[in-house]
């Protein structure tokens, strides 16, 4: 048993800095001023002085030690100060004894504790932390390749996934402090209620790292919301699927890539925290594609495995996207789009905003259809390269917004059924009236700036039915130690 006022000192005979020190040791434990000395692998070191054996390392878990050695001051049976390595001033303080370690260097670095010991630490997770998981366990065949049995058994994306083992899902939820049996949301199209702890096991799947989890619970929740509207979007022929747009000091902080090839492969991130989504609609709520599946997409697109990005706020000329969604400034948060494929274009020779407006306008007029207004929402995601021309110009998003619109409003004639030798289009109830129509509805244009610093290309993403009838961007803030 350890005291549960005074200090106490773990060690591991497998260190050199222990060794180091196991004469001092030993000296201030029959002094009386080390009230324990904890051994993680031999229960006769330091010889010479009753030793706690903590071969099994609970103590050493308990304690959440680190690094060999460890002083810590309990008081209370609470830990009040704590020295790892030896270090003569940081042990004399703790101690409170002056002239201690003579004929020792000064300082020296412990050594890893025996607890982070690979094989050993999973073991200890497990043990500890194990019973807090409630999910149905799945044991596979001794001669099973797991990463075969998964894709049997339904579970995969047409990509390998990562087997969810207990350490791994319990390393996940320390991403996050919210407790692993909160219902985050209810998944379409099985209606599942979905928890913190579900979450995290289709994020290890995806290939997160914990501290991705609260970008991934923020976008479950905003995709299960009844305006984004998750089971219209998997059930529509058409080719959408959610698209996370990342804002705040998140995105730095996980490494998330807003510029070059933002919208590509290669950042884990960004691939992995869209796929944990999308196999959460798939492993909870069902929404599984193919014959007999619920999503019906005729063709989708590759971003339906998993699309993220976020956006360059460092070198936007306008606020964030979540700020003009009404996030409050320096909030992280995520937006839900439900978008159906990237369509770049470029603009080489616009060197003012009037004439590059009017290129990104004649690009969105033919968003979904040239003659269908107002239908799909969109974003528009501005490159750097094509900001600076608004930002040299001083326009505001306000500002780019209001030009475009001005520049989407349609003669509602040509935009009738037939018209053109096109039978696509809009009714004639709905044009018969003439006047203009706009192309998108009120706020559902989207602009985001993101991309590489050289190439005067930007791109549109549409969205599928707007509104009530389809899906509406939603904007949710992130909680968590993001």
């Amino acid at each position: 048993m350890l005291p549960t006022d005074g200090v106490v000192a773990v060690v591991k005979r497998d260190c050199p800095t222990c060794e180091l020190v196991a004469p001092l040791l030993v000296d201030l434990r029959r002094a009386g001023h080390v009230g324990a000395v904890v051994c993680q692998d031999d229960r006769g070191f330091p010889a010479g002085i009753d030793v706690v054996d903590d071969s099994d390392l609970d103590l050493s878990w308990d304690l959440g030690i680190e690094t060999v050695p460890t002083l810590l001051r309990l008081a209370g049976g609470r830990e009040a100060a704590r020295a790892e390595g030896w270090s003569r001033a940081q042990w004399e303080q703790l101690l409170g004894v002056t002239g201690i370690g003579r004929g020792l260097p000064d300082h020296r670095p412990g050594c890893g504790s025996a607890t982070l010991d690979p094989g050993r630490a999973d073991a200890l997770l497990v043990r500890h932390r194990g019973g807090i998981l409630t999910s149905r366990r799945v044991e596979l065949g001794e001669l099973e390749d797991p990463f075969e049995a998964m894709f049997d058994r339904g579970w995969s994306d047409g990509l390998p996934v990562v087997p969810p083992t207990e350490a791994r899902v319990l390393r996940m939820l320390s991403g996050t402090t919210r407790d692993p049996a909160e219902v985050v949301a209810v998944v379409p199209p099985g209606l599942v209620a979905c928890t913190v702890e579900k979450v995290a096991v289709n994020a290890v799947m995806a290939g997160c790292r914990p501290e991705y989890l609260p970008v991934v619970l923020a976008s479950v929740e905003a995709a299960c919301s009844d305006a984004f509207n998750a089971h219209g979007v998997l059930a529509t022929t058409w080719s959408a699927g959610p698209l996370i747009i990342v804002n705040g000091p998140v995105a730095r902080a996980i490494g998330m890539n807003s510029t070059g090839n933002a919208l590509g492969q290669g950042n884990r991130a960004n691939a992995t925290i869209g796929r944990a989504l999308q196999l959460v609609i798939r492993n909870v709520g069902g929404g599984r594609p193919g014959p007999g599946g619920i999503d019906r997409a005729a063709l989708g697109h590759p971003g339906k495995v998993g699309w993220c990005f976020a956006e360059d706020e460092e070198g936007s000329p306008w606020e964030p996207l979540s700020v003009s969604r009404g996030v409050a400034p320096g909030r992280s948060a995520v937006t839900l789009f439900a978008g159906s494929g990237a369509t770049p274009f470029i603009d080489q020779l616009s060197r003012t905003p009037d004439s590059l407006v009017r290129t990104m306008a004649a690009v969105l007029r033919a968003s979904a259809h040239p003659k269908l207004a107002p239908a799909f929402d969109c974003v528009l995601v501005v490159s750097p390269e094509h900001a600076r021309v608004y930002r040299d110009a001083g326009w505001d998003r306000t500002r780019l917004l209001a030009e475009l619109t001005d520049l989407l409003q349609l003669d509602a004639a040509g935009l009738t059924r037939g018209v053109g030798g096109i039978a696509e289009g809009m009714p004639a109830a709905l044009t018969a009236a003439g006047g203009q129509l706009p192309k998108f509805r009120p706020g559902g244009l989207l602009v985001v700036h993101a991309g590489g610093r050289a190439g005067m290309f930007s791109t549109v993403i549409p969205g599928w039915a707007s509104g009530r009838t389809g899906s509406e961007p939603v904007t949710r803030p992130i909680d968590g130690p993001a």
